[in-house]
């Protein structure tokens, strides 16, 4: 099973509402839990069957508490930036890994804000277990913000870029 099927399965279940679905096949065995309260809290776990390897990983990132200073905010400052963004779509990570704008140190980056983008194109590079895996574009349209710094560890569902589909 590669990783695109495991990462298809983490959000049907996601989706479905189960509380826990289990998969054996021949070399491993899968468990993904959700908490029946908390589809926030989505784990993976994989080992061997022969095996006592195991490994969780969120499936969303959490959001920070909110500080009492960014409370004190008028409510026009705070809602200013979600209409804005509302037009765009977010492009967001299928793996956990880390995050490089680069196919290489002595490249140059794959895309830059106000580059235009069809479907297809390599936005980024995730490498996760020595694995360098190219994302690209579901969507054509403008590249408006990049959400990550480069060569930063990302989580499973984490935004990435904003995108203006206009």
């Amino acid at each position: 099973m590669d990783l695109k099927e495991i990462q298809n399965l983490i959000k049907f279940v996601a989706k479905s509402g189960a509380s826990e679905v289990k998969l054996e096949m021949d070399d491993i065995k899968i468990t993904i839990k959700t908490g029946s309260d908390d589809k926030e809290n989505t784990y993976i776990q994989q080992y061997p069957m022969g095996g006592q390897m195991q490994q969780q990983m969120p499936a969303q990132q959490q959001q920070p508490p909110v500080s009492s200073q960014e409370n004190n905010k008028p409510a026009a400052e705070n809602e200013q930036p979600a209409v804005e963004n509302s037009k765009y779509i977010t492009v967001k990570s299928p793996i956990i890994g880390t995050f490089y704008r680069k196919p290489s140190p002595d490249k140059d980056v794959f895309v830059e804000v106000g580059d235009s983008i069809k479907v297809g194109d390599v936005l980024c590079v995730i490498e996760a277990m020595k694995l360098f895996n190219e994302i690209e574009s579901e969507i054509s349209g403008k590249i408006v913000k990049v959400l990550v710094d480069d060569s930063s560890p990302v989580e499973f569902d984490q935004p990435l870029f904003l995108v203006d589909p206009s």
